[in-house]
């Protein structure tokens, strides 16, 4: 490394590369690859959460609707409730099986500095903990063990961190969670008025006892994931039209870069223009490229 340049040991943010500088780093020729944190504690959330969706759709299916007298009634809020549900679990695996955005590890290497073509007596930051230059709005991530460029957060309940590449999915499926608690909560209010005016005869083909039991849990679950999908929905909204994450607002961190304001904002985290592009967490799936890929084992994640 040239005696003109100063390198820095540092475990914050601090101003450096934009995000296309720091992928330079990456090996060439890499094959591109499906990401996966082995947190034990992210991977018990995310299983409850699979498991409360099923749940949730079981209780909607078998308890209200295929027991209903209404066959569009039935057929209506079945077919919208599972695809939200499908929609949901579609984010939430994009969200948890996508590179958030993590910086090359140990890419501090001179070789790379020297690739760079940095002015003399110019400031760069590499990170104490993953030996990489961290680029602009970049932090570490203790579980993840990497920096992630515009890291937001860790979510256990996705298990991987929010960052520059995953953002999109992880509002959606903020989005498609509370629309499916909304919708469980509406259908559990009707199911109960339509059973106590029957005496709970005929409403379903569980025993009352059963019924009561399995309905009150879902408006539990209802209750609690609604509060929490929108408020965190709303909060992931609003740093996106302020270009603003969520570290960056606690650290209270004075912006460096050019800041993309509301639609430029929502632009460039769901790219184009708005379109139904903008709410399909299948878009840009490629299944080919996922199963032609290899396991590999890379610390605390590994790639598919």
């Amino acid at each position: 490394m040239s005696s003109g340049h100063r390198l820095r040991d540092v475990e914050q943010h601090h101003p450096l590369l934009d995000g296309e500088e720091a992928a330079v780093g990456s090996a060439a020729g890499e094959v591109e690859q499906v990401w996966f944190i082995q947190d034990g504690c992210g991977m018990v959330c995310a299983f409850i959460t699979w498991f409360l969706v099923l749940y949730a759709d079981f209780v909607v299916t078998f308890v209200m609707l295929l027991p209903s007298k209404s066959f569009w009634y039935a057929v209506v809020n079945g077919v919208v409730f599972n695809c939200l549900a499908v929609l949901a679990l579609t984010s939430h695996l994009r969200t948890m099986l996508t590179d958030p955005g993590a910086v090359p590890k140990g890419n501090a290497t001179k070789k790379y500095m020297e690739s760079l073509n940095l002015k003399p007596g110019e400031v760069i930051y590499k990170c104490s903990k993953c030996y990489s230059i961290k680029p602009e709005r970049a932090h570490h991530c203790s579980i993840c063990k990497r920096c992630i460029r515009k890291m937001d957060h860790h979510c256990p309940w996705v298990n991987n961190c929010v960052g520059e590449n995953n953002q999109r999915f992880f509002v959606l499926f903020t989005m498609y969670i509370a629309m499916i608690s909304t919708h469980a909560l509406a259908l559990s209010g009707y199911q109960f008025v339509t059973c106590v005016k029957v005496q709970w005869s005929e409403c379903s083909d569980f025993s009352p006892p059963v019924t009561v039991m399995l309905m009150i849990f879902l408006c539990l679950e209802g209750l609690l994931f609604l509060t929490f999908t929108a408020v965190m929905f709303g909060t992931q909204v609003h740093s996106i039209c302020n270009d603003e994450t969520e570290i960056e607002r606690l650290k209270n961190e004075k912006p460096t870069w050019e800041r993309q304001v509301r639609w430029e904002g929502m632009r460039s985290v769901f790219g184009g223009k708005p379109s139904l592009l903008w709410i399909n967490p299948f878009a840009g799936l490629r299944l080919r490229r996922l199963l032609a890929t290899r396991s590999r084992k890379a610390g605390p994640e590994f790639s598919v």
